[in-house]
């Protein structure tokens, strides 16, 4: 089955793509395992994650990061949220480099950064939409977990540069649900964080047990 980039529950155990330049939602149980595949090489995918039972409990970049202790997170790392809780675990991961600095992109992006005088409303947009049936509005949406963006920084100064991502085609980052879960997850619209292309991203679900 591949799915159409506007959102929605999915059956799982199923294959399912996501537009280039769009963005879907859905549910986790707890225990089920998310797959996310860059098919193509060098497409990065936004992941945020919110508590099924209490939208208030969001993924959080900055609990996570203190209690790792470093900013490139793969295989075995937990995803915390705003309450310290793991929502998310990193089972498997073929490509090592990801991002849990940079705020999805968005319209404003766009214009602020680059300039753009009709700007695309980016994975922020997407993922307000995305989410909008479950009840989470925008503000609510937290900075992202970039699957496969590659973003070093300067041991000296700090400085961050977005660089093309490590991912070849099919190398796949994988997740292990710790909570009911509602996930936003799109493929990304900011031509610098994919190497100058838009591209689909894979997805898949397998239940627990």
């Amino acid at each position: 089955m591949v799915g159409t980039g506007t959102g929605g529950t999915d059956v799982s155990g199923e294959h399912h793509e996501i537009s280039p330049r769009s963005g879907v939602a859905f549910t986790l149980n707890k225990g089920d395992r998310l797959t996310v595949i860059d098919p193509r090489g060098e497409q990065v995918a936004d992941l945020v994650a919110f508590n099924r039972h209490d939208l208030d409990e969001v993924i959080s970049n900055g609990r996570t990061l203190d209690y790792a202790s470093k900013i490139y997170l793969t295989t075995g790392d937990p995803l915390y949220s705003n309450r310290s809780n793991v929502l998310l675990r990193i089972v498997e991961d073929t490509v090592g480099r990801h991002d849990f600095l940079l705020t999805p992109c968005s319209a404003d992006t766009f214009r602020i950064i680059y300039g753009d005088t009709n700007p695309h409303r980016g994975c922020f947009g997407n993922l307000a939409a995305a989410l909008d049936p479950y009840g989470i509005a925008p503000d609510r949406i937290p900075v992202a977990f970039n699957c496969f963006m590659n973003v070093p920084v300067d041991g000296t100064t700090g400085a961050l540069t977005v660089e093309p991502p490590l991912s070849k085609a099919g190398d796949h980052i994988a997740f292990v649900a710790e909570a009911d879960l509602i996930v936003g997850l799109t493929a990304c619209s900011a031509l610098q964080s994919n190497n100058g292309s838009f591209k689909p991203i894979h997805y898949r679900i397998d239940p627990a047990g």
